[in-house]
């Protein structure tokens, strides 16, 4: 056993094969993730392109916890700042998305245009030679900060840095490849929700990270062989380490009964579909991967369940609560029968899905079991103690991957 670092913020000796459980706790250390992180050298995902389909289109969102508008320009260009009123700091924009040619703040109806440009303070001459401003006065001094922003394969990202390396050379060319595979032609959204997840952000992004945890966890997985470690599959860690592709290959192993044979509580019970036909899948990839999970740094997730595509996004609110924002889309060519299977699988994931449903619930089980051990640590010794791409699933290489990522940003 190792021993117990006497800094509470001493990352353990052990380096990346230990994750010490103060760093889902510490208030300090949520600050920090807001400068270093967030508003650092990182990008963060805004949205899907096809949300934002025409000039004057906008929508609300966040960057960590700094709340931004993402719209378009009246030349349709894309844009993003912080959706914060230059005057007293009141949020600009109060709908979740719409179409506007300025945007108006309603506390003191200050005036902004679609690029985050201070265009107008309401009375600031006064009336009648009284009152208003004086004439050195200069309100845009505190204009709302504008982000970069980077349309990748039709996914929105932005960051305050201009630091951050362009979104294909900060994932890495193996995972700008597979986000390629899945964002391959154009998009047509099919609907979303959120959830608010009992737990630190981290926590979540680390179990989409996590292989391991999958086909043991889900019993809906397991049970009716969508995702097992005994199929062919394989882990990609790119980037800095912190995003990752997860894949698996489904009915490459027919005949495989270690999950029987263990006594596994994900294949107990003898459970049958009353409607299979939400397990009826086509290869629309030609490649026979039924399950592709990728991530990018600090809060991107890209999903293919057979055919249920769909991006989340992942926002932390607070210490012990985090925010899962889930956009489902298809291709503009599919067919009404494609639209009908994605929405139909769709069931799969989400707040009440058969599969998702226990993520959320595993992760606050971990923000309680570990209340009262902020001096201990967890261990990620699964598939050894590096960072590297892998063909085993039986493998923490990507939790691992995130940690390398996250320490090199935060400087512990």
């Amino acid at each position: 056993m190792s021993a117990i670092p006497s800094d509470p913020r001493t990352w353990p000796a052990e380096g990346l094969a230990r994750v010490p459980y103060w760093v889902y706790q510490d208030e300090a250390i949520y600050a920090r993730e807001q400068e270093h992180l967030y508003r650092g050298a990182t990008w963060n995902f805004l949205g899907l392109e096809a949300e934002l389909p025409g000039a004057g289109d906008f929508k609300t969102t966040f960057v960590g916890e700094m709340p931004v508008v993402v719209a378009r320009d009246l030349q349709g260009t894309l844009r993003c700042f912080e959706n914060r009123c230059a005057h007293r700091g009141a949020l600009l924009c109060l709908k979740s998305r719409g179409c506007a040619k300025e945007i108006t703040c309603v506390y003191h109806n200050w005036t902004y245009d679609l690029e985050g440009n201070l265009t107008g303070v309401a009375f600031r001459r006064g009336i009648k030679g009284q009152g208003g401003m004086p004439e050195d006065a200069q309100p845009e001094s505190q204009a709302p900060r504008k982000l970069r922003v980077e349309s990748f394969c039709g996914l929105m990202f932005a960051t305050l840095s201009e630091a951050t390396p362009p979104v294909e050379r900060y994932v890495g060319p193996e995972v700008a490849a597979r986000i390629r595979r899945v964002m391959k032609e154009p998009v047509r959204l099919l609907g979303g929700y959120s959830q608010m997840l009992p737990s630190n952000w981290k926590l979540y992004f680390e179990n989409v990270k996590d292989t391991y945890h999958a086909s043991l966890l889900h019993l809906f997985f397991s049970t009716f062989r969508l995702n097992r470690l005994e199929q062919k599959g394989g882990v990609i860690v790119g980037g800095e380490g912190g995003s990752h592709v997860s894949f698996t290959m489904m009915k490459t192993d027919l005949t495989g009964d270690e999950y029987e044979k263990a006594g596994m509580r994900s294949v107990s019970g003898g459970y049958r579909l009353e409607a299979p036909q939400v397990l009826e899948s086509v290869d629309e990839f030609g490649d026979g991967i039924s399950l592709q999970i990728l991530t990018v740094f600090p809060g991107f997730v890209l999903q293919q369940i057979m055919n249920c595509l769909a991006v989340r996004q992942v926002l932390p609110k607070g210490v012990g609560s985090t925010e899962l924002v889930w956009t489902l889309f298809g291709y503009q060519s599919d067919d009404e029968r494609m639209t009908g299977r994605r929405l139909g699988q769709a069931n799969l994931v989400g707040p009440a899905g058969y599969i998702s449903l226990e993520d959320g619930a595993a992760t606050g089980f971990v923000q309680r079991g570990v209340a009262g051990a902020s001096s201990r640590a967890s261990v990620v010794e699964m598939g050894g103690r590096s960072v590297e791409s892998s063909e085993s699933r039986v493998n923490e290489t990507s939790v691992r991957g995130l940690w390398r990522q996250y320490r090199r940003h935060m400087g512990l």
